[in-house]
């Protein structure tokens, strides 16, 4: 892993030396090992390196055999050792044993046709010196980050946006249709970003750029939720799964550096950890996080899976100060606004692997998306089951074995809760209906918006319609868990997951995830399954169950999936909230942002203060971390930011020539 930056300059200058090592000190926390510098005419990359592989040799940029090809990586090609074999087989010669140099030659071999052939999780850009072509591309679930700007007629890009606005061009402006969708889908369309003239080269994606801008930008692959028509026996299926995710894990245990593994006590982590210690022994450390509030805490399973794999558990406990403090530190680096405080424990328990001597850990995410482990697909099928007796009594009461902690108020006040829940029921067509109450749910902190924003946003567009437009062809003819798990893959995984409570809260202690259950046989295996192998009834991942048969004990194998949540209310209201809460929510502070209804944010704020103890309702929760999140965003990128120091180069080449000396 490893931060990236570059710009491909509109006129007949020569690529900013000093703009990019600007640009590379903003990713020093992406990758402090190293940072590489190439210049050649109109362009320039550079890259802040995490040494992973090929310690001595490694560092970027790399070439081929010619020197044609110059590239730059975030992220890694775990096959590399099977494909440096295949090009060396078809004349090529090699200079290190990194898996950024297998690139250069891949693209020398079969242009972009090579990024099917890689298995990885990975952002790089390749600058072919001959035709003068800049080509950038992104992994199949956008694992790593890639963002683009086309401000003053550059073609630039980063891993993040702060290294993008270091560029001249580019104003801090905050995107108010970005704002919006983020907070009513959880995450930004690669479109756009939190940030004026700032986009996302979508996950999946190639770019080609030249002397006269960007000359064609493609998808090159999907997940093709199709499943298998010929029925196979479970024990078969399992036995196919759990091979393929044995080799998963075994190629994202390469590297030089020792690799550990989070465990949060529920099955996808602890088949992970069960399958990687079986590979490496009891050297494997494993991390988790622990909670003070005992409704959100799962130690006792981390801790007997650590028993039964005997190995060791390094846990990390938060509590909500905690959680407070870290929060300005996890909205600078999400680079958006959040609806959770769920990505700030992540970013301490990335700590906790940085001070353990780590650099490398597997996680499981992926798993529940692909596998059906979240309530959102059981809530789908017991609305669609509602849908057809919508008067129905007892059919709402199903939801109870979804959410046992509501069983007590749907008795109470079942009227409410069905009122909650039957929202949209008589649109079961809507290509959203599974995700219509999230989205619902988010879109409820709109109504904290000033009015003069709320009208600009109202004219560029629904942020639902955009996502509604943006869906396959074929949508309407897969089954409806498989349009739950479209959906949640397109938005949850990539959008939020992989980013705001993943990849970012990961290099904010210049930690690389790897995510075996994103391997694309994996993922490609799981699109073809039929339904019932992922939820039979209201009975989530149901093969995975399977599968971890012999590896995980019946105590976690056998358990009710539980959502990884943390504490929101005690974080930011009661008489406890950090002093910086205080002084973004004063009425005069939120007049001169502009971006919130002053009067509407203080009635929020007094309803939380006031229910702390009893209980703040989800929706109101995810308002008020929306609104601190987007106060914290246009803080500390707009209205003071911060800039980093110009970082020192280690590696230099220009017009494909190293240089002998350093630069700083």
């Amino acid at each position: 892993m490893c931060g990236l930056a570059g710009s491909y300059a509109a006129r007949r200058d020569s690529a900013s030396e000093t703009l990019l090592l600007a640009m590379a000190g903003e990713l020093r926390h992406r990758g402090p090992d190293g940072v590489g510098l190439y210049v050649d005419g109109r362009f320039g990359m550079t890259n802040t390196r995490l040494a992973i592989v090929d310690l001595e040799h490694g560092d970027q940029p790399l070439s081929n055999e010619s020197g044609r090809y110059w590239v730059m990586q975030n992220g890694e090609i775990y096959n590399y050792v099977e494909l440096q074999q295949e090009l060396t087989e078809l004349g090529h010669s090699f200079d290190t044993q990194s898996d950024t140099e297998v690139i250069a030659h891949a693209y020398e071999e079969w242009g972009a046709a090579c990024l099917p052939r890689l298995n990885g999780d990975f952002a790089f850009a390749v600058w072919d010196r001959a035709e003068e072509e800049l080509f950038l591309a992104r992994d199949r679930f956008g694992a790593r980050p890639l963002f683009v700007s086309e401000a003053g007629g550059a073609v630039s890009f980063a891993s993040e946006v702060k290294a993008l606005l270091r560029h001249p061009a580019l104003t801090r402006q905050l995107d108010l249709s970005g704002l919006v969708e983020c907070l009513t889908t959880w995450g930004i369309a690669p479109d756009r970003s939190a940030f004026a003239g700032v986009r996302e080269l979508a996950p999946a994606h190639f770019l080609r750029a030249g002397p006269d801008g960007i000359r064609e930008e493609a998808r090159w692959w999907d997940l093709d939720f199709d499943p298998v028509g010929v029925a196979t026996p479970l024990h078969e299926l399992a036995a196919e799964l759990l091979e393929l995710l044995s080799d998963a894990v075994r190629i994202r245990l390469r590297a030089d550096v020792p690799v550990g593994a989070y465990l949060s006590g529920g099955l996808d982590s602890s088949l992970l950890t069960a399958l990687a210690r079986s590979q490496i022994g009891a050297s494997l450390q494993a991390f988790g996080i622990g909670f003070a509030d005992e409704a959100f805490d799962e130690s006792q399973f981390q801790a007997a899976m650590a028993t039964a794999l005997r190995t060791d558990l390094n846990r990390v406990e938060m509590d909500v100060e905690e959680i407070g403090a870290l929060f300005p530190r996890v909205v600078a680096l999400a680079e958006q606004p959040l609806l959770r405080t769920a990505p700030a424990p992540m970013l301490r328990l990335s700590g906790a692997v940085a001070d353990a001597g780590l650099k490398v850990v597997l996680t499981g995410e992926g798993a529940d998306e692909l596998f059906g482990g979240y309530d959102l697909f059981r809530e789908d099928r017991v609305r669609r089951f509602w849908a057809r007796d919508p008067e129905s009594q007892l059919r709402p009461l199903l939801l109870q074995r979804l959410y046992p902690y509501l069983a007590s108020s749907l008795g109470r006040s079942g009227a409410f809760l069905r009122a909650f829940f039957a929202r949209t029921l008589h649109d079961v067509d809507d290509p959203l209906f599974s995700h219509r109450v999230r989205f619902e749910n988010g879109a409820r902190t709109l109504r904290l918006l000033a009015p003069d924003v709320l009208e600009q946003v109202v004219r560029a567009g629904e942020p639902r319609v955009r996502l509604a437009a943006d869906l396959p062809a074929d949508f309407h003819a897969l089954t409806p868990l498989a349009r739950a798990q479209y959906l949640e893959v397109k938005t949850f995984l990539t959008r939020y997951l992989l980013h705001q409570q993943g990849d970012r809260m990961l290099m904010g202690h210049s930690i690389e995830g790897r995510f075996p259950y994103l391997d694309h046989r994996v993922a490609e295996f799981a699109a073809r399954l039929p339904d019932g192998a992922k939820l039979r009834g209201l009975r989530e991942k149901q093969l995975l169950r399977e599968a971890s048969r012999e590896l995980v004990p019946d105590s976690v194998r056998e358990r009710v999936k539980r959502p990884y949540r943390a504490p929101i209310a005690g974080v930011f209201a009661g008489p406890g909230k950090p002093e910086y809460v205080r002084e973004l929510l004063r009425s005069e502070r939120l007049r001169s942002t502009g971006l919130f209804s002053p009067e509407a944010v203080s009635l929020l704020l007094a309803k939380c203060d006031a229910r702390v103890e009893t209980g703040v309702s989800e929706t109101d929760e995810m308002a008020l971390t929306g609104v601190v999140s987007t106060l914290l965003l246009h803080e500390q990128f707009v209205a003071s930011p911060a800039l980093a120091a110009q970082a020192p180069a280690t590696r230099v080449v220009v017009g494909g020539e190293a240089q002998p000396s350093l630069r700083g």
